[in-house]
């Protein structure tokens, strides 16, 4: 064992527990009588097995010997008390660097959405300080003000942008009064940007560009940059809520959307039901909408159909979540404009009927618009009672829609606001619907609609007819084919909009894209199909007098088919797909397939 020990002047003075013995001059140690004057410190080995030796009343419950011939066992060095001390702060200073307080762990512990959430957004919050910087020095100006965010880069709760208060533009803008007073109080997750209170008075401000952005508009982050923000959640143990818009069912469907869910379990909602045709019935529609889903071989947990306009089916959803949760984060999936925001103002309010957390969440919900690409970074929202977080997250842009050709100002024209109502040609008397006379020919005709499709009737029966469903916003005009193109020339940008006016036409790439199309109709009791155009709606393809057999039973013995073309931009796709059973027709034409009992253990179950 080891003691220390301190040399004075005139002798030693040797502390031990319960042991203080004084040493006689004669007694100290060679080394010892070499140091300076100055207090020395050096270690003593004891033995409780050595008897004592020349000590003044030595104690004889303990026993020690001082190993004054072992010089490698006495340590002298000088003692300095301040600078003793400053190395004790500087090894505990070390110490508080070099451990951090740990964030939680169990159920307090952050998840890896939330982990990612606070990287993604202190790497916005630093490009915009270097984008800052940038344009300081190009201007040779020194600038005070700058580019100010918060320390834990709060965001805005309407579109996720960062906050900022340099470029008045761009996402995230607070006035720097607003910013200090906010952040002084604690306050910046409260605030809302500049740019989402113009939307929610409906100006029309974009901010994406790129691969499925758009052409006209500011644009401030490119719809690859979006899709990056989503790339965790196929590593994330978490629950999907994938949504689809049912006027665009096909193009809003993202057939892979298992490259951003991974292996995690999905719930398909279904949006805007509402704007269906009256009288649809939604037993048929839900029938419709699992045929297609197991067909385009997604696995999903639930179908539910809703409208977060009348929160019809919103109640379905709620349960789901709340049955399938297990404390995991929810994640609201879908393409742009297909209606997320709204679903999540409209679930928080079915919610906080019941749960007080939900309540107070709609105080700071995210902002509707019918701008696609409202959401510009993953908005966390405190919903649920028993843990877990809601994400609400920037829609993925794809490049096949309308709305990635079309200029900014004509995006509200892409939008259904009231119920779609079908547009028939050519247009049907009662006679011809009674069948008495022969319905109108359309072979030899075009039909535009808008400037962004263009069908061309080239081989049909006479009793074929079609069938606009979409926006009441793009006209619909009947040519000859042989007038179709001096027509779109002439008209583009005046009668055929979007794009709407001279300017926008001129800079307009045109319909560069031609699909033929060769249609076989089978049962003439039910429309051919359905030709959906990806952003924009869909054309329903049948026959009038489709109850009587004698109607078309020669063209379908001869094997005659539906020859149409259509003309679209480049980038945008076209789908043919099973009739949609719409409108009072569609629930007395439409036949539920018989299914073996594999196969309705295996599809899903939709819920309205």
């Amino acid at each position: 064992m080891f003691c220390n020990a301190t040399v004075l002047k005139g002798g030693c003075l040797l502390t031990y527990p319960d042991t203080v013995k004084h040493l006689k001059p004669k007694q100290t140690f060679p080394r010892a009588s070499m140091a300076p004057k100055s207090l020395l410190t050096f270690s003593v080995s004891l033995s409780p097995f050595c008897a004592p030796s020349k000590l003044a009343n030595p104690n004889p419950n303990f026993l020690f010997r001082i190993h004054h011939h072992l010089p490698t066992l006495v340590i002298c060095k000088a003692t300095n008390s301040q600078s003793q001390q400053q190395k004790q702060n500087s090894e505990a200073q070390y110490f508080s660097f070099s451990v951090a307080e740990p964030e939680g762990t169990g159920a307090a512990a952050p998840t890896r959405g939330q982990i990612f959430l606070e990287r993604q957004q202190s790497i916005e919050a630093a490009a915009l300080v270097l984008a800052s910087n940038k344009k300081k020095k190009k201007k040779g100006k020194s600038s005070s003000a700058g580019l100010k965010l918060s320390p834990a880069s709060a965001s805005c709760y309407g579109c996720g942008a960062p906050l900022q208060t340099s470029e008045v533009d761009a996402p995230g803008y607070v006035e720097p009064d607003t910013y200090e007073l906010k952040k002084k109080h604690r306050q910046l997750r409260t605030v809302l940007c500049g740019r989402c209170r113009l939307l929610s008075h409906g100006h029309m401000i974009t901010a994406v560009g790129g691969h499925g952005g758009y052409s006209g508009g500011k644009q401030f982050i490119s719809a690859e940059e979006l899709r990056e923000k989503l790339s965790h959640l196929r590593h994330e143990k978490a629950l999907i809520v994938k949504l689809v818009d049912i006027v665009d069912f096909n193009g809003s469907f993202l057939a892979r959307i298992r490259d951003l869910a991974g292996a995690n379990p999905i719930i398909l909602v279904i949006t805007k039901i509402d704007l269906l045709p009256k009288e649809t019935d939604l037993n048929c529609i839900g029938d419709w909408v699992v045929e297609a889903t197991t067909k385009k071989k997604l696995n999903v947990l639930s179908i539910h159909l809703t409208s977060s306009k009348s929160l019809v089916g919103i109640a379905g959803v709620v349960s789901e979540i709340q049955k399938e949760k297990k404390g995991r984060d929810v994640y609201i999936l879908g393409s742009a404009n297909v209606g997320k925001s709204a679903f999540i103002n409209a679930l928080l309010k079915m919610m906080a009927q019941k749960d007080p957390v939900a309540a107070v969440a709609r105080k700071y919900k995210p902002i509707q618009s019918a701008v696609p690409g409202t959401t510009l970074g993953p908005i966390q929202i405190d919903a649920f009672l028993g843990g877990g977080k809601l994400f609400d997250t920037p829609g993925v842009h794809l490049h096949h829609r309308q709305a990635a050709v079309v200029h900014s100002e004509d995006l509200p024209a892409l939008a259904p606001q009231s119920r779609l109502r079908g547009q028939i040609f050519p247009v049907a008397s009662q006679k011809t619907m009674s069948c008495e006379t022969e319905a109108s020919d359309l072979n030899g005709f075009s039909f535009f609609w808008g400037g962004l499709v263009r069908i061309d009737v080239l081989k049909v029966h006479p009793s074929t007819r079609l069938t606009f469903y979409g926006p009441k916003a793009l006209r619909i005009h009947m040519v000859p084919t042989t007038q179709a193109d001096e027509f779109y020339q002439q008209e583009l940008g005046v009668l055929l909009t979007p794009p709407t006016g001279k300017q926008s036409a001129e800079n307009w790439e045109g319909l560069q894209t031609v699909r033929q199309l060769q249609i076989n109709f089978e049962d003439r009791r039910r429309p051919v199909c359905d030709v959906a155009i990806s952003g924009l709606g869909w054309v329903t393809v049948d026959f009038f007098c489709t109850m009587h057999e004698g109607s078309i039973s020669g063209s379908e013995e001869s094997g005659e088919k539906l020859q149409l073309a259509i003309h679209i931009p480049k980038p945008v796709e076209i789908f043919v797909r099973p009739p949609m059973p719409v409108g009072k027709a569609g629930g007395e034409w439409y036949e539920y397939r018989e299914l073996t009992e594999k196969e309705q253990e295996l599809r899903p179950k939709w819920y309205f």
